[in-house]
């Protein structure tokens, strides 16, 4: 169970990084670029992954896509924890899962059980009570809120969907995270160019931060999966339920956000939407 609770927080770790690196100002683009240098550099050191030329040219595509959608949901990331807090964005995330499952079941033609379609609803109605009570906000806040949140919801959904599918096509995960974290690092160093903001050493040093606990993030939850290989679900559910309470922790404890009834109530119902879903696989 070590190795989950290390992934948890690390996962967690890698929120507080961003949220602590836009209240210094740094450039978000700069940082993922780096970000995405590290994990790759990590990545091919600590799994040493063997590349299959015909394999990455015959998933070409999968692999571009999701270096596209990688970076660009780390950037929704980002712009959720500004406008929405870390209370809110860690539920959003964790209850991806939520349309992961919705969406496998109806592609694989899985048979919807009560409970899984309950356990479904609940994840839904967890999002929908978070998003309640922006009124008091400014109509722009409220709507960037929405925004944000609903765009990593949605966005690490699609992830994890097009990570399944990879493992699916029977691709080597080391090979094809690594080959993805290439690809990430090299579409924003290109996009960092035409930006005229210089890259500092402050900056240089904070993607480095970002990307080793980006990746020990991923490498603790393969172990974990590794130790307790028989127990998928019970890795997945202690996985979200850990991070849910290690961010609402960080949240009131580091950055004084207010752990107000909707959002209480939200985080509790993330996590027996969880817990519900787990028994449902």
């Amino acid at each position: 169970m070590q190795f989950i609770l290390f992934a948890a927080l690390f996962s967690v770790s890698v929120s507080i990084a961003l949220k602590l690196y836009r209240q210094y100002g740094l450039n978000i683009l700069h940082l993922l670029t780096l970000n995405y240098i590290t994990a790759s550099v990590l990545c091919f050191l600590w799994f040493k992954p063997t590349f299959n030329v015909v394999q990455l040219k015959n998933s070409w595509w999968l692999v571009g896509a999701l270096a596209v959608i990688l970076p660009s949901i780390f950037w929704c990331l980002d712009r959720a924890l500004h406008h929405a807090g870390l209370i809110k964005t860690e539920i959003a995330q964790r209850l991806s899962v939520v349309l992961t499952i919705l969406v496998s079941t109806l592609i694989y033609q899985e048979q919807f059980s009560s409970l899984k379609i309950f356990g479904i609803v609940l994840g839904v109605v967890a999002v929908l009570i978070m998003l309640i009570g922006q009124g008091s906000a400014k109509s722009s806040q409220s709507v960037a809120t929405w925004l944000s949140i609903l765009s990593v919801w949605i966005g690490y959904a699609v992830i994890d969907l097009l990570f399944k599918y990879t493992s699916g096509l029977g691709l080597q995960f080391a090979m094809s995270l690594n080959a993805i974290f290439i690809c990430s690092a090299i579409l924003c160093l290109i996009t960092s160019l035409f930006q005229s903001q210089a890259l500092t050493l402050k900056t240089l040093l904070a993607g480095v931060i970002l990307g080793a606990l980006n990746f020990a993030n991923i490498a603790f939850y393969l172990y974990a999966h590794r130790e307790l290989s028989d127990s998928p679900a019970l890795v997945f559910a202690s996985m979200n339920i850990m991070v849910v309470c290690l961010g609402v922790l960080a949240a009131v404890l580091i950055f004084k956000e207010q752990l107000n009834k909707n959002r209480a109530i939200g985080g509790m119902l993330a996590i027996v939407a969880v817990l519900i879903l787990m028994q449902s696989m």
